[in-house]
């Protein structure tokens, strides 16, 4: 069904001088034509043409058709096995004669160059001419039969050294003596050229007769105007072209905050609105403050070289004052004075001092307590690291969020308060449950619900730092602390299931993401 005459008049009104030119140039070349015609009938350049011709297709006025074909042509090597004989040949003229001849001594009956020389004999076994015994490259019956004969890619040499160039469709395969010997030619360096060339047809379509039926009137338009036409008024004899609203535009991609950023900066504001003070830490951090500040003794398994990151270089990091050594030692050998027996072990201080990667952001607070005196409110977020294989689920780096409170009348009444309207804020609703943690007591996991499948999951840890924790720092008041690893809570929120995801270049994945910075739970 064509267009009716009032979308004819709308579509010519809309058509830019280019377009109309290539129409008319189809309507006298007979409704169909190469881009080359149009260029000469028309008087415009081949990227004008191609151009309009592929807007023209859009609105379904022509049919573009394209005919690839592949160019084969000889280097200039090429030219020179053709006249001269490919090096394979050279030395089978020279075996017809001696039916075999010594491979150290092939150079000198043949004039081959040394590099030919592997070539040549290369070749003869591929092609079955001679075979290799012992050191001598005999002549086989197949290479007599084929001294006055050519094979199929010397066939294709000679052709393209009278034809110059051929042209090849590549969508076919024909297993005839020409493609079996371009083949050939193929897998040698530097014989052949093949390069691929591009012809088009333009056909007009009934839509686009119907077009040219109602005549194309070749005045000038414009769709912009310019400070001169305005100063001098030359735009009022201007003819304007129609737009067409419901054309096709290209799909633009704003710049975005990358999700994980986002969500971060998300919990970031969370904290500041509940009036936490944000801090932060060293990645490269000491033992020290990484696991015996936090009463985690020095034979623990996370201390392992298959959990955690030692540094090489520097392979010791500097201590604190020997005050707070000193009664980190006292906690672990027997629990100070906090009423605790502590580890019951002999405390060593080269161990204390070996860098490590931090495994957790547990080490700000613990240098933000013995910085600070209570009552405070403190959080951080940053990366840390384990030695962890990649899987789905798994990475050796990735980033936690850490927060704790001081005050004098805290108790786990409030931890669990804090928490939950934490999450609150952050659009989940949270159960907990009893768990272990070396540095807290009491202890928690913080379970969030997802509705699409009914369940429950874990999402983060909590609780009260021990007395062993709080009286090496000097700090008398409870504490309350908890935390979370970012890229669990991102893999919920972009309901994503592999947390690689989060650290793939997916173009795709990025641009489809909401730009806004809130993130709905999925």
């Amino acid at each position: 069904m064509t267009m009716n005459a009032d979308k004819i008049d709308k579509v010519i009104d809309e058509l830019h001088i280019n377009e109309k030119k290539v129409l008319k140039g189809l309507e006298s070349a007979g409704l169909e034509a190469i881009p080359e015609e149009i260029v000469e009938t028309q008087k415009m350049n081949i990227k004008a043409v191609m151009s309009a011709a592929g807007i023209l297709e859009s609105r379904g006025l022509i049919e573009v058709q394209k005919d690839e074909k592949n160019v084969v042509s000889l280097t200039d090597d090429g030219k020179q096995y053709a006249q001269e004989g490919l090096p394979e040949r050279k030395l089978l003229k020279s075996l017809g004669e001696n039916k075999s001849i010594p491979m150290k001594d092939i150079g000198q009956k043949t004039n081959l160059e040394p590099s030919e020389v592997k070539i040549a004999i290369g070749w003869l076994v591929r092609k079955k001419w001679a075979k290799i015994n012992q050191g001598i490259v005999e002549i086989t019956n197949e290479g007599l039969n084929s001294l006055n004969t050519q094979s199929d890619d010397e066939q294709v040499l000679d052709k393209l050294m009278d034809a110059q160039k051929i042209l090849m469709d590549p969508t076919k395969i024909i297993k005839d003596s020409f493609n079996l010997g371009f083949n050939l030619l193929k897998q040698r360096k530097g014989i052949i050229n093949v390069k691929k060339d591009s012809q088009y047809l333009l056909k007009v379509t009934e839509d686009g007769k119907a077009v040219i039926d109602k005549g194309i009137d070749l005045t000038y338009t414009v769709s912009q105007l310019t400070h001169e036409q305005l100063k001098t008024g030359s735009w009022k004899s201007l003819k304007f072209r129609s737009y067409d609203i419901n054309a096709e535009h290209p799909e633009t991609f704003p710049g975005k905050i990358h999700p994980l950023t986002r969500i971060i900066e998300e919990i970031r504001n969370v904290f500041l609105n509940m009036g936490f003070t944000e801090s932060s830490g060293n990645i490269l951090e000491s033992a020290f403050w990484n696991f015996d500040c936090l009463f985690q003794p020095q034979d623990h398994a996370a201390r392992e070289m298959q959990d955690t990151f030692y540094i090489k270089n520097p392979q010791y990091s500097k201590l604190p004052d020997n005050d707070i050594v000193n009664r980190v030692k006292d906690v672990h050998e027997h629990g100070g004075s906090t009423g605790s027996e502590g580890w019951n072990y002999s405390w060593d201080r080269e161990v204390a001092k070996q860098s490590v990667l931090r495994t957790h952001t547990t080490c700000v607070s613990a240098r933000f307590l013995e910085e600070y005196e209570p009552p405070l409110k403190m959080f951080s977020v940053g990366r840390v690291f384990r030695r962890e294989t990649i899987t789905y689920k798994h990475l050796p780096e990735f980033h936690q969020v850490e927060g704790i409170v001081a005050a004098e009348d805290i108790n786990y009444k409030n931890l669990l308060g804090i928490i939950e309207e934490f999450y609150h804020k952050l659009g989940f609703k949270v159960r907990f449950r009893p768990a272990y943690f070396p540095y807290t007591y009491l202890s928690t996991e913080c379970e969030i619900y997802l509705p699409q499948k009914e369940s429950w999951i874990e999402l983060g840890g909590s609780g009260m730092f021990r007395p062993e924790v709080l009286e090496p720092l000097g700090v008398e008041t409870p504490v309350l602390a908890f935390g979370l690893g970012i890229e669990r809570l991102a893999m919920l929120k972009l309901g994503i299931s592999d947390i690689r995801m989060l650290y793939k270049s997916d173009i795709g994945w990025l641009r489809d993401l909401p730009v806004s910075d809130g993130v709905k739970l999925k």
